[in-house]
């Protein structure tokens, strides 16, 4: 069953450093998604890796509104301080229609400065080009906003023999290994980006 609802978890405290923040964004709300699956199966990859405390976001749950207003609310209050405390992002999202979803894009364009000088990295999954389509598509949303976007990621094809049953992503799709490598990678550019938005204000 998808809960959507808020974890925090994982990541412990590292040669001194405190744990990072990563928020891993469901990006579907389409009924019968295989994202809430996907996204459980990579928060067990980043509890292993011990660098990141998890903010898991289901945007099927957070309540944003419909209409784009020049006017704050309190639902975009707090998904602009949801988006602002994250040091990392985690996209995971489909591929509809040689794109992604528009919900996805609705809550990204709904705030701006949050996402500036930070890592995102993708997990897709769709069909025979795995999602990879939507994921070159969202590089350049997240260039204009001033996020560093990795190249290292995740693909899946769900309609081959790569998730189960239950929709979890198998050990021979070699999907455990780019997690991995994702995490990694993730793990060195968010402390980094932390680092320097310390030691100085990032201007836009």
């Amino acid at each position: 069953m998808d809960t959507g609802q808020l974890s925090v978890d994982g990541g412990t405290e590292r040669a001194g450093r405190d744990p990072l923040r990563v928020a891993v964004i469901i990006g579907s709300t389409r009924e019968g998604r295989r994202g809430a699956a996907v996204a459980r199966w990579f928060a067990t990859h980043v509890h292993q890796h011990k660098a990141f405390v998890l903010d898991m976001v289901d945007l099927l749950d957070v309540p944003l509104p419909v209409r784009h207003s020049d006017e704050t609310s309190p639902e975009v209050d707090a998904w602009a301080a949801r988006i602002d405390g994250a040091d990392a992002f985690v996209i995971v999202t489909p591929e509809y229609n040689h794109g992604y979803p528009a919900g996805l894009k609705h809550a990204i364009d709904l705030v701006v400065r949050e996402w500036h000088a930070k890592p995102v990295a993708f997990v897709s999954y769709g069909g025979s080009a795995r999602g990879l389509r939507a994921v070159d598509q969202l590089r350049q949303v997240f260039s204009e906003l001033h996020t560093v976007t990795l190249r290292d990621s995740v693909s899946i094809n769900v309609f081959g023999d790569e998730l189960d049953d239950l929709g979890w992503v198998r050990d021979h799709s070699g999907a455990a290994v780019a997690a991995k490598t994702m995490l990694d990678r993730l793990d060195w550019w968010a402390s980094a980006l932390r680092t320097a938005r310390v030691a100085e204000k990032y201007q836009a």
